[in-house]
């Protein structure tokens, strides 16, 4: 067969009446005979070519073809080799293992040409501040550390449909909390408010259970409402609807993915060193993006003058065991307060602890579930007059502030089996009244010079060290007043001449 380039020239001398048979075929490189024909037909190779529409071989599912489509009519969702186990469980040694291809190709045409329709996805055409989009991405699987310790977290991630804009929020769950955040700082981020946000059905802005299956929660209308935003959901099990911010999670953890590499290391300091590198980057991905986005700015409607807080109130009784449960974790706060109410307000990643219009109290927020933390200082004052509570107290290890703690109580405990529990409850108290770290330091240099961490060792090395603080003494002179006078009098003199 000839060469399509072979039969454009063939068809391109042609058109010179001067050219001869024999010369267009000697141009051409091929056969006289061959040069007539493509000159008679005047078509391409590749038009001349016939349809295979036969078969080469015969087909040996032919028999059990009526059954297998009547299967398929039943059951679309049916895979070949489900049923090419099902015929050999029929006819044992009928068919062997290399015609499974066959029968999936079989089967493959059959869905091509008379099996169900499958499901369109139409593309949109955006306009500019017309919609954004946002959802919660995992980000684990990219082994992100702080200090070298795991650093288990999402982002909240949103785009602008129109120009694809987008940042992103560190959190730690699908919480109302995380979504008010992180939307607010999009907004704020962006300088203004699109018309429509849209999002998938999150429990925490959709009611997906109850009366009201499918109304977006009180919590977040008031959201949308204060910035002028009309709220959109997707239908459930659709995540394609949501389609521009679920394509840009896939690539947004491929970009840091790489940025990580270029970085050399996948460990920060602190979850600030993270969440500048997040940010850098997320400029950098929107450099391309600048003019879509200032037609976008231009409609987006204004800010109002300040933010909504981002947090949950509950109020809450401390109770005796001076505790309050916020939402599925446990919280201690200082004894003064137990009986009374407090207010709590839930941060994405703290709480506060409000009593009489003040806030007494800030506090970590717990990642997780039906965990506890529980700060000794709090309850030190009476646990120390109960000493007996401590050995069965159900958040004994929390008193253990630092390794060393825990290695002095063992070491009070062998040499006092009675009385150890007691001493250490001392030391307890006294890293609460001269501060934790003095009081573990000298534990330490006790444990150094292999003696016993007795607490009135330890009393007396900080009492020593305080006294060597203060006998260094200060001298203060007192300037001589005179001085200023002549100065005074001097100007005055100065100003007469």
């Amino acid at each position: 067969m000839i060469t399509i380039k072979q039969a454009r020239r063939i068809l391109k001398m042609k058109q010179d009446e001067k050219n001869t048979l024999s010369a267009i075929a000697l141009k051409a490189d091929v056969d006289v005979k061959t040069a007539r024909k493509y000159i008679r037909l005047g078509k391409m190779p590749g038009e001349l070519k016939a349809d295979h529409d036969w078969r080469t071989r015969s087909d040996p599912f032919e028999k059990d073809w009526d059954d297998i489509r009547n299967m398929l009519a039943v059951n679309p969702g049916l895979e070949a080799k489900t049923i090419f186990d099902h015929l050999n469980l029929i006819n044992p040694g009928q068919y062997s293992e290399g015609q499974l291809r066959t029968l999936q190709r079989k089967i493959k045409q059959w869905r091509a040409l008379e099996g169900p329709a499958k499901e369109v996805f139409f593309p949109q055409e955006h306009k500019p501040g017309e919609l954004c989009e946002s959802d919660f991405t995992n980000m684990n699987e990219l082994n992100i550390t702080i200090n070298h310790i795991p650093f288990e977290h999402l982002i909240y991630h949103f785009v602008l449909t129109y120009s694809n804009w987008e940042t992103g929020t560190v959190c730690y769950s699908e919480s109302f909390e995380s979504l008010s955040e992180g939307l607010q700082n999009a907004l704020w981020d962006l300088g203004g408010s699109p018309k429509k946000h849209r999002t998938d059905r999150l429990s925490t802005a959709v009611h997906n259970l109850g009366q009201n299956k499918g109304a977006f929660t009180a919590r977040y209308t008031d959201l949308l409402k204060y910035y002028g935003i009309t709220g959109e959901k997707i239908q459930a099990d659709s995540p394609n609807e949501n389609g521009d911010v679920e394509q840009r999670h896939h690539r947004l953890k491929r970009a840091v993915e790489q940025a990580l590499m270029l970085r050399g290391s996948r460990d920060f300091k602190c979850r600030e060193d993270y969440c500048a590198f997040l940010k850098e980057l997320f400029n950098k991905l929107n450099k391309t993006r600048q003019d879509k986005l200032r037609e976008e700015l231009k409609i987006l409607s204004p800010l109002p003058v300040a933010r909504q807080e981002s947090c949950k109130y509950l109020f809450l009784t401390v109770s005796q065991a001076s505790t309050i449960p916020v939402l599925h974790n446990i919280y201690s706060v200082h004894s003064r307060l137990i009986g009374e109410k407090v207010r709590v307000k839930a941060y994405i990643d703290h709480l506060e602890i409000w009593y009489a219009q003040k806030c007494v109290e800030k506090l970590p927020r717990l990642k997780g579930a039906n965990l506890h933390r529980i700060d000794y200082r709090h309850i030190i004052d009476w646990l120390i007059r109960k000493p007996g509570a401590f050995e069965n107290y159900r958040y004994k290890q929390e008193m253990f502030p630092t390794t060393r703690f825990r290695i002095a109580y063992d070491g009070l405990k062998a040499l006092y089996p009675f009385t150890g529990h007691k001493k250490y409850l001392e030391i307890l108290h006294l890293a609460a009244q001269e501060g934790e770290s003095v009081v573990d330091k000298a534990i330490q240099r006790l444990m150094d010079e292999n003696r016993p961490p007795e607490p009135d060792e330890i009393k007396r090395m900080l009492d020593k060290n305080s006294g060597t603080e203060s006998n260094h003494e200060v001298r203060v002179e007192i300037p001589d007043i005179n001085v200023y006078d002549c100065l005074l009098k001097n100007e005055g003199e100065a100003c007469h001449a």
